[in-house]
């Protein structure tokens, strides 16, 4: 039987909970993790059997310390990891200072390394793992006043697409999935009319949900998937 062993980073958003919702339905075990909103990742564990729960990991990942907290708790037999914790920041290029550089960085880029960097040993001994990371389609198209964000997304896309043909020959995938604009919190700084617009220039007519974000990831992790190697998913409603 195949081990569903799962880490699923930003559990608490709402992207991460359905994600866990949908990978819990196909039998993974799961460690969840988040950074402050323990309310909900208490409401998901309601949600979830008790035996499909390995484990609960507070920590920031977007600070050096919080990344070092996390990967010394991780058990070394993860067969998947799905990175969705992120975070956006809206403004002027010009107007960014340092410290904000450096989180977007640390949580974007250097959490993702470090925590693949922790259970690729194990999986290569197993012949089998895989690795998913939540991108953006601002990684690959790029956004005005989302220099960062976008920046930090592309290089998530670029880790993908060079991890995957690191990691092949150990069968471990290694892929990526692509939102355009999905209705969450995230993007809670449009206002309804810009909303409304923005909704008018998706060929399909809607925001997408964290729903169909979970159903590729679902994909991703299934044997269905087993020949896509190094991909960015786009699920933007062909946006863009």
């Amino acid at each position: 039987m195949e081990k569903k062993r799962t880490i699923i980073t930003g559990a608490s958003g709402e992207i991460g909970m359905a994600i866990a919702k949908e990978l819990v339905s196909h039998g993974h075990s799961l460690l969840l993790h988040f950074h402050q909103n323990k309310r909900a990742i208490d409401q998901l564990k309601e949600q979830i059997p008790d035996e499909q729960i390995i484990n609960v990991i507070q920590s920031d990942l977007s600070t050096r310390e919080g990344i070092e907290s996390f990967v010394q708790q991780l058990p070394s037999d993860i067969d998947h990891v799905i990175y969705t914790s992120g975070m956006a920041y809206v403004g002027l290029f010009q107007d960014m200072n340092e410290q904000d550089m450096d989180t977007m960085v640390q949580l974007h880029v250097k959490a993702p390394w470090k925590i693949t960097q922790t259970v690729i040993p194990e999986m290569i001994r197993n012949k089998f793992g895989r690795i998913i990371l939540i991108s953006s389609i601002w990684g690959e198209v790029g956004a005005s006043c989302e220099v960062a964000y976008s920046t930090v997304k592309g290089a998530q896309n670029a880790f993908v697409k060079s991890l995957a043909k690191e990691l092949g020959p150990s069968n471990i995938s290694v892929n990526g999935v692509s939102p355009g604009f999905i209705d969450t919190k995230m993007n809670q700084f449009f206002s309804a009319e810009e909303k409304a617009a923005l909704i008018e220039e998706i060929p399909l007519q809607r925001a997408g949900t964290p729903q169909d974000v979970a159903h590729a990831v679902q994909f991703l992790c299934s044997e269905r998937s087993s020949y896509i190697q190094g991909e960015l998913m786009r699920v933007n409603g062909a946006w863009g």
